[in-house]
């Protein structure tokens, strides 16, 4: 008897991977028409993202903001929600994160600081979602259109507090004041020189990682994931087996933005340990590819945050070393990727089925 469904290997591995090397072998074509030799720039990236160590701690700098990110699309999606706004809630939650800093950079010591601009950054995220969550589950908002129109709501609205109030007498960068040290987030080179003194990653990639293991136990390990992915496969069988929805949507979509919030700590306390216009830089968007090439599943998540990662790393090398292929050729290839296992996820799904059966028979 012939199988109607691929086996989850297929889905969870083999899909994603014929995804990313057609995304790939298309972006080597684009390299080639530019003059250049996609193998010899494949090497080059490869070498700058991921085996010079300090690349690689770009790399994973670049990787810790896009777990948040991941995170924040993947568990929505889990509830069958598509969060288009985690670029908007990561934007506020950096607001959330500012206030705490500004606000007790200059009494609190760092083991207390940290922590409490960490929280500010998953409230302020948490409640940037939570309108479009309650808008979906009591008055049937579509998420994705509540979610983008909250993007450009939060775009203005964070133009509008950092011109207003948050940029320093007499300075013209419309950006924050510099935090104090205590806001700091411990860099990572202290305990592994390796990385390179001016290496900026720091302990937010260690809490990502937390963060990666937390959300597998919830999901997978939880009653509440239990509920959680029943909702999202189908609300009507969820809804008659006890579960209610429009709790469980709200609740989600808050810690959705919560999660979108928490990118915000690697980029601001992190790096520049200031806030300033359009910081996210797109991330809560490449957490949408994250979430769909890693499958919603940790690991997934993780190994698309690296390759994400070492695109943005390596990109920027590649495009020093080869002045044919342009910064912007990298934002390309992200957009191949999220079309091949976005829009195209299942492009080649009727031909591995095909196979299968066909070694079965």
């Amino acid at each position: 008897m012939k199988k109607t469904e691929l086996p989850r290997w297929a889905t969870a591995f083999a899909l994603p991977v014929l995804n990313l090397l057609s995304a790939l072998l298309v972006a080597a074509l684009v390299i080639h028409l530019l003059g250049e030799d996609p193998l010899n720039s494949l090497r080059i990236l490869v070498n700058s993202a991921v085996v010079n160590p300090e690349g690689l701690a770009y790399t994973l700098f670049y990787a810790s903001t896009y777990i948040f990110t991941g995170l924040a699309v993947s568990i929505a999606m889990k509830a069958g929600l598509f969060n288009i706004g985690a670029e908007g809630q990561m934007y506020v939650g950096g607001l959330g994160l500012t206030v705490a800093a500004l606000a007790f950079d200059a009494s609190l010591p760092a083991w207390l600081l940290i922590p409490a601009a960490m929280l500010g950054a998953a409230v302020f995220g948490a409640l940037w979602a939570w309108l479009p969550g309650y808008l979906q589950a009591k008055r049937g908002s579509h998420i994705v259109v509540t979610t983008i129109m909250f993007n450009f709501i939060a775009a203005s609205l964070m133009n509008f507090v950092i011109v207003k109030y948050l940029i320093p007498e007499g300075e013209q960068n419309p950006a924050s004041r510099v935090f104090a040290d205590a806001a700091f987030m411990p860099r990572l080179n202290t305990l592994f020189p390796i990385l390179g003194e001016e290496s900026p990653l720091n302990v937010s990639f260690l809490v990502a990682i937390a963060a990666l293991v937390v959300y597998g136990i919830a999901v997978w390990r939880s009653a509440w994931g239990y509920e959680l992915r029943a909702t999202g496969l189908n609300q009507n069988a969820a809804h008659y087996a006890g579960v209610k929805i429009s709790r469980m949507i709200i609740v989600t979509m808050l810690i959705s933005g919560a999660l979108a919030g928490l990118a915000s700590v690697n980029s601001i306390l992190g790096s520049t340990h200031y806030l300033s216009l359009n910081f996210p830089a797109g991330a809560g968007f490449v957490g949408i590819a994250i979430a769909l090439m890693g499958r919603q599943h940790p690991v997934g998540i993780f190994l698309s945050s690296v390759l994400f990662g070492a695109l943005i790393q390596g990109g920027f090398d590649l495009s020093l070393e080869k002045p044919n292929i342009p910064v912007e050729t990298f934002i390309f290839i992200q957009g191949l990727i999220i079309l091949f296992c976005g829009a195209m996820e299942n492009l080649y799904a009727p031909a591995l089925l095909k196979l299968i059966n066909l070694r079965k028979a």
